[in-house]
């Protein structure tokens, strides 16, 4: 028997994103986020929803773009001090000791340390609730070569991509292989 929860935001697993702004000032800045996901095939879209009272979310304004830095589990503990306080007074990249690296692309950082980067291009500011979810084209995707399969893939089992769990607020790391993706239904398709 399944209990009913309620309306929450529950979904799991949610992404740990590092999400990389100039702010108004121009100082690199950012903040952890888990309300996000890949929005649209073509264009190549990712949506992030951040509060309007965040730090960085003027400076995305400000700059029409942000990077996510996927955080792995090597850097859980910085990636968490990166949603503790905001960068309106303090220098988050000084007080962990990541890199702010300026992308060649887009007007804004990312993390060197981090092992996959998405950068995007500010597309869209889509008011939710007390979330606006902005939306943004992904210009290029980096990732650190050793952690690449056939040369070509983010290879999720070398990037050990952090993940967040809503309500009980616990980092998690990624399990095994299970099986692959449009090929282990197959077996129920008629014949």
């Amino acid at each position: 028997m399944k209990k009913s929860l309620g309306s929450k935001p529950f979904a799991v697993p949610t992404p740990v994103w590092a999400v990389g702004a100039y702010d108004v000032n121009g100082k690199p800045n950012a903040m952890i986020a888990a309300w996000g996901g890949i929005v649209c095939s073509q264009p190549p879209s990712m949506g992030v929803s951040l509060r309007e009272n965040r730090h960085t979310y003027e400076g995305i304004l400000k700059h029409e773009a942000f990077t996510i830095s996927v955080a792995d589990e090597a850097h859980a503990a910085q990636a968490d001090y990166l949603g503790i306080d905001s960068g309106k007074e303090i220098d988050k990249f000084a007080a962990t000791g990541l890199t702010p690296v300026k992308s060649e692309v887009v007007d804004a950082p990312y993390i060197e340390e981090f092992p996959l980067i998405v950068e995007c291009r500010l597309t869209q500011a889509v008011n939710v609730g007390v979330h606006i979810q902005l939306i943004g084209e992904i210009v290029d995707v980096k990732v650190d070569e050793d952690k690449l399969k056939k040369d070509k893939f983010p290879d999720i089992e070398l990037i050990r991509p952090l993940i967040f769990t809503p309500g009980s607020q616990e980092y998690h790391g990624i399990g095994q292989l299970v099986g692959k993706a449009f090929s282990m239904g197959l077996e129920y398709r008629k014949k």
